[in-house]
């Protein structure tokens, strides 16, 4: 053992800490205002496994939770803080749609153009915060998070004017073709292929960044971009390379989730995928085989918010709270930071005292 490894220690122990508080403050909120608290936190804590359809909805929603978990963890990983992720699945999806709409495919072909559509929406829309900051040194963090609401208007003006029901009255596509449709896992469920495609993603993910050339400069990029540059890496490309994975994997995702789930395109405003995905790299802290625990957690309490809601007078919006409590846990570098030193320290006086003795 090393100061490193007390550090990757403290790491986990204070993000389990943090999702443990969290939940505590959702349960105390849920005793004060519920008027059956029992009934409810047995709905939120254990509603989800109580049968199978259930526990396959926690599993459904933690798939596009991993594929934007993913992407942001890449381009977190070197230090690149582009938040347009939600507006790459979101387009993506709107791709993908008039693609299942309006295409005349075979139906295993249909579905690869239908991904490839989706992931190559996704590369493009992330390049452009990345293109913006190469350029013209634009704010990353600013235009990635304004692309959004672009992305909501274009794709909202790409479904109303290709592929629009015009026999509802919201913003809904025509029904997809049937070759268009990715094959059910589990029958009785939603389960689809895309749960072994995004398996496949975070074991590609895992070994590029802990087992590659690549993803020791995306690693080492994101602690010190200086010495990165020192060091002969290609900072500009490696960079620019993780706008494309994390393109690529949101968008991806988006066109997994649209074929997958749907049959039509129903959004009717950003899903949330992509913003919700950078919680759940933070609590992976950009490791990509931990983003799967923190997306089935988050899958897991919202499913349960979910149940819990209908089955007891406890809103839906408790899960805001302990979204919240766990993104301030986690990203606050003093919690636990005492502890952490004294370790480390104590370690130390160990091996010098170790030394001193041989």
């Amino acid at each position: 053992m090393n100061s490193k490894t007390i550090e990757k220690r403290f790491d986990v122990i204070r993000t389990i800490l943090a999702v443990i508080i969290a939940l505590l403050i959702a349960l105390v909120v849920i005793i004060i205002v519920s008027d059956d608290p029992m009934n409810a936190l047995y709905n939120f804590l254990i509603g989800p496994i109580t049968n199978a359809r259930r526990f396959a909805n926690v599993i459904e929603l933690s798939i596009p939770l991993m594929f934007c978990g993913l992407a942001v963890s890449i381009m977190f990983a070197a230090d690149q803080s582009n938040m347009a992720s939600e507006g790459a699945f979101y387009v993506s999806c709107a791709v993908t749609s008039v693609i299942a709409v309006l295409w005349e495919l075979p139906a295993f072909l249909h579905v690869i153009v239908c991904l490839a559509a989706g992931t190559i929406t996704g590369i493009i829309i992330m390049c452009i915060p990345a293109v913006l900051k190469a350029k013209w040194q634009a704010n990353e963090l600013v235009s990635s998070l304004m692309l959004n609401y672009i992305c909501l208007y274009m794709g909202n003006y790409i479904i109303r004017t290709r592929v629009l029901d015009t026999s509802l009255g919201i913003t809904t596509s025509l029904v997809f073709k049937e070759t268009a449709s990715l094959p059910n896992l589990i029958p009785g469920t939603r389960l689809h292929l895309g749960l072994v495609f995004v398996i496949l993603a975070v074991i590609l993910c895992y070994i590029m960044m802990y087992h590659t050339g690549l993803g020791y400069a995306i690693r080492t990029i994101g602690q010190n971009k200086n010495f990165a540059k020192y060091a002969g890496m290609g900072v500009g490309g490696v960079v620019l390379l993780t706008q494309v994975m994390g393109g690529a994997l949101a968008g991806f995702g988006g066109a997994t989730e649209m074929i997958g789930m749907y049959n039509r395109f129903q959004y009717q405003g950003l899903p949330q995928y992509g913003f919700d995905g950078m919680l759940i790299a933070i609590m992976a802290k950009y490791n990509p085989a931990l983003v799967p625990v923190a997306a089935i957690f988050l899958a897991y309490i919202r499913t349960g918010a979910d149940i819990m809601n209908r089955t007891s007078d406890v809103p839906y919006e408790i899960i805001s709270v302990i979204q919240s409590a766990i993104i301030m846990l986690v990203v606050a570098k003093m919690f636990l930071n005492n502890l952490k030193h004294k370790q480390i320290v104590k370690y130390s006086k160990m091996q010098m005292e170790k030394k001193e003795a041989s």
